[in-house]
């Protein structure tokens, strides 16, 4: 995060640098200046740290929903272990009477 924030400002820098320098001749071809690669590069390289802070937060998401499903499939385990437990029926062992 704190590359992506620096990144960011960085390219904002070089954005102001270069949007204060007076236009070119409308005669010539401006080549690319070393603040428009340094800004094309800053961008480029936030987009990767973007992609890999969304990746990062996917698979967050996704072992949070794997901890919770076995969370609750284990509390269901739980419960079922302890109704066979209580289903035990005792014996009748009275004896039958005769009339």
């Amino acid at each position: 995060m704190k590359k992506t924030i620096a990144t960011l400002i960085a390219g904002l820098f070089a954005t102001a640098a270069f949007a204060q320098t007076p236009a070119p001749a409308a005669t010539t071809t401006p080549a690319a200046t070393p603040a428009t690669v340094n800004a094309n590069a800053d961008v480029k390289a936030a987009k990767a740290d973007a992609q890999a802070a969304k990746a990062d937060a996917k698979d967050a998401k996704a072992s949070a929903k794997h901890a919770t499903h076995h969370k609750h499939k284990a509390k269901h385990h739980a419960v079922k272990k302890e109704a066979a437990k209580d289903t035990t029926v005792a014996a009748d062992t009275t004896a039958p009477v005769a009339k």
